[in-house]
């Protein structure tokens, strides 16, 4: 059972989602950093990690995999233009394939996670800017939100272990 829920905003092309976390700041921040941490938390359950590498720098990448139950892969590439040390990730998000080769049929999205911390109750929110309300309607459609909500219930759930 998950103690925080995920709120979800729509503003024109932005999908903005905001969660809770009982862990400190650096520590919610380190999980989005390194594949050892999101191995253990990104995706839903059916969906988990199977490869992960990552540059965690501005102009670095991350480079990921989630395998489905029945063996269907979905890639991931994200570019990261801005960090600022547990406060602030922005990147690119796109689909890929397994070579990294970006997908022009599904839509990508600029994100911002941004990390605060109020006495050891850390926020994040999260904004996808996508370049269309159709695009952003295209990943609702897929069931991206239960997906996000799946991931950041694990996330919780690997924080407080």
């Amino acid at each position: 059972m998950t103690k925080h829920q995920l709120k979800v905003e729509t503003q024109g092309t932005d999908l903005i989602l905001t969660r809770e976390f009982d862990a400190p700041k650096e520590k919610v921040f380190e999980a989005y950093t390194d594949c050892k941490h999101l191995r253990n938390w990104w995706g839903p359950r059916e969906w988990p990690v199977s490869d992960c590498t990552i540059d965690f720098r501005a102009g670095g990448r991350w480079h990921y995999c989630m395998k489905g139950p029945d063996g269907t892969e979905a890639w991931g590439l994200a570019t990261f233009s801005e960090i600022k040390e547990s406060d602030l990730i922005v990147y690119q998000d796109h689909f890929s394939d397994k070579e990294g080769n970006i997908s022009s049929s599904m839509p990508s999205a600029h994100i911002r996670n941004e990390f605060t911390e109020e006495d050891g109750l850390t926020t994040v929110r999260s904004t996808a800017r996508y370049a269309s309300e159709d695009d952003l309607n295209k990943v609702k459609e897929m069931g991206m939100i239960a997906g996000i909500e799946e991931t950041l219930d694990r996330l919780e759930e690997y924080l407080s272990k």
